[in-house]
C-alpha cells in the first residue's frame, strides 16, 4: 500500500486539519481583534453614523439631519463678492489657454531642432506646465493691482519653464536658428504673455475666491492653514533629511553620536519640545531673536504675528521629525549596492552625476514611502499649536487653526459631535484622495533595485 504524503490526504481529513488551524489562528488573534474593535473600528463606524445626526454632549437625544453637518462646514458667515462658479470657469479657461500655447511652444521647439521624441522628453513639457501655472498663482497673490514687481515675478516664474525646456538635452540649437525662427519664437511667447496678462487683470480666479471665502468660514480657513503647513513642512523635512542622511552615510568621526542626536527629538515628548521652542521663539529674550540681533536684523514676534504662525509651527515640526526621516533615508542609502558607485568612479562620474543617476533613482522607493507617511502625519498637526499658543488656534484671527484643531474645538469646546465627526471624515477623504494620487504616480515613477 502506497504511503500518502501531506498533499495526498483524503479531502475530509485535509478540510478538518485546515479548519482546525484556521480556528487556532483566529483564537490567537481574538484579543487583538477585540481591542481594535473596541478602540478603533467601533469609534470609526459610530463617528460616521454620528456625522449625519445633530447631537451635543449635554443631550442624550440625537436628531437625524442628513448631510446638514457637512453643509454647515462649508457655509459662509457672510457672502463673498466673487462668484464661485465664474471664478472656477475663468481659472479653467486660463489653464486651457496655457496648455494650448505651451503645447504650441513645445511643437515649435520640435521644428527648430532635432528633438528626441522619447517619453523622457515630455518631462520638459510638464516642467513648463508647472512653471506657467505656478507663475499664474504667484502673479495673482503678489499684488492685487498687478504692480511691476508682481508682474515681473509672475512672468519670470513662467519663463522658468521656457528656460527648462530650452536647456533640456540641448533641444534648441541657438547658433543654427534663422531670423524667421527667432521671429516665430518671440511671437508665440508674446502672445502667451499677453493672454496671461489680459486674463489675470480682468477676471477673478479660484485662488482669489478661496482667499476671500476662508475669512468667512472657519472650516475653509482650517483647510487653507493645513495645506499651507503641509506645503511648508513636507518638502523641507524631506530635503533636510536627505542631506543629513547623505552626510551621516559618509565615514566621518562621531557618526553614531550625530545619528543619535538627530533622532532624539523624535522620541521626545511633543509637549516638552513645544515648551522648549516656546522659549526659543520669545520675542524679547528668545534664542532665535538673539541670533538675528548678531547679524543686526530686526527682531521677529514669532508667536504674536499672524503671518509667522504657520511657519513657526512648521519649524517645530520639521525639527522634531527630521531625525526619523533621516533614519529611513539612511537605511535606503545603505541598501544601495556599492558596485554602482565603483563603476561610476571608473567612468569618471562627478558627485552630482552619481547622485542624479544612482542615488536618487535607487532611493525612489524610500522617498515614495517617506512622502506618504510625512504627508499623512502633517495633516494631523495639533499638539504643537495647542502648546505653543496655550490652547488657542494662533495669536490672532485663528491663524493657527488646522483641520484637527477644528475637530477638537467642535468636539471639546462647542460640544457639537455631529459637526466634529463630519469634519473628521472630510479630513479622512482629503488624506485618502492625496494618498491615492501618490500611489498612482508612484507606480510609474518609483523604481526598486533588484
Amino acid at each position: 500500500m502506497e504511503k500518502m504524503g501531506g498533499n495526498d490526504l483524503p479531502h475530509s481529513r485535509r478540510s478538518k486539519k485546515y479548519w482546525k488551524e484556521t480556528w487556532q489562528a483566529y483564537l490567537f488573534l481574538l484579543p487583538s481583534i477585540a481591542i481594535l474593535g473596541v478602540f478603533v473600528f467601533w469609534p470609526i463606524g459610530f463617528s460616521l453614523v454620528l456625522s449625519f445626526f445633530k447631537w451635543d454632549y449635554t443631550s442624550t437625544t440625537r436628531y437625524f439631519i442628513g448631510f446638514d453637518n457637512y453643509k454647515e462646514l462649508f457655509r459662509l458667515t457672510y457672502p463673498v463678492s466673487l462668484s464661485f462658479v465664474n471664478s472656477l470657469i475663468n481659472t479653467a479657461i486660463y489653464i486651457v489657454v496655457v496648455l494650448v500655447v505651451v503645447q504650441a511652444l513645445y511643437h515649435l521647439f520640435g521644428l527648430l531642432s532635432k528633438y528626441d521624441k522619447t517619453e523622457k522628453s515630455h518631462s520638459s513639457l510638464y516642467a513648463i506646465y508647472f512653471a506657467a501655472v505656478a507663475g499664474f498663482v504667484l502673479l495673482r497673490n503678489s499684488s492685487a493691482d498687478l504692480t511691476a514687481a508682481g508682474l515681473l515675478a509672475g512672468l519670470g516664474l513662467m519663463g522658468l519653464g521656457l528656460f527648462i525646456l530650452m536647456r533640456r538635452r540641448k533641444s534648441v540649437q541657438w547658433k543654427k536658428m534663422k531670423s524667421s525662427q527667432w521671429s516665430t519664437l518671440l511671437l508665440i511667447a508674446a502672445v502667451y504673455y499677453a493672454l496671461a496678462y489680459l486674463i489675470l487683470s480682468q477676471s477673478a480666479d479660484f485662488v482669489e475666491y478661496f482667499t476671500l471665502a476662508k475669512e468667512s468660514s472657519d472650516f475653509l480657513k482650517s483647510i487653507y492653514n493645513t495645506v499651507y503647513y503641509v506645503l511648508l513642512s513636507v518638502p523641507t523635512q524631506i530635503v533636510l533629511a536627505l542631506i543629513i542622511a547623505m552626510l551621516l552615510n559618509k565615514n566621518i568621526k562621531l557618526r553614531s553620536l550625530f545619528r543619535t542626536a538627530y533622532f532624539i527629538p523624535f522620541v521626545t515628548s511633543v509637549v516638552a519640545v513645544s515648551l522648549v521652542w516656546q522659549w526659543m521663539f520669545n520675542d524679547q529674550f528668545g534664542l532665535l531673536n538673539y541670533i538675528l540681533s548678531i547679524f543686526n536684523l530686526p527682531r521677529i514676534a514669532w508667536l504674536k504675528e499672524e503671518v509667522w504662525t504657520i511657519p513657526t509651527i512648521a519649524i517645530v515640526s520639521v525639527w522634531q521629525h527630521v531625525g526619523y526621516t533621516t533614519v529611513i533615508f539612511l537605511a535606503g542609502l545603505q541598501n544601495i549596492d556599492r558596485s554602482y558607485y565603483e563603476a561610476a568612479d571608473v567612468d569618471g562620474a562627478s558627485g552630482w552625476q552619481k547622485f542624479k543617476f544612482i542615488t536618487w533613482p535607487l532611493l525612489s522607493g524610500t522617498t515614495f514611502f517617506i512622502m506618504i507617511i510625512t504627508m499623512i502625519g502633517s495633516f494631523k498637526v495639533f499638539s504643537q499649536i495647542f502648546i505653543l499658543y496655550q490652547g488657542l488656534p494662533g495669536p490672532v484671527n485663528k491663524s493657527g487653526l488646522t483641520l484637527v484643531y477644528y475637530v477638537f474645538d467642535a468636539f471639546y469646546n462647542q460640544q457639537r459631535m455631529g459637526v466634529a465627526s463630519a469634519a473628521a471624515y472630510v479630513l479622512f477623504m482629503i488624506i485618502l484622495v492625496l494618498t491615492m494620487v501618490q500611489l498612482y504616480v508612484g507606480k510609474k515613477r518609483v523604481h526598486y533595485e533588484g
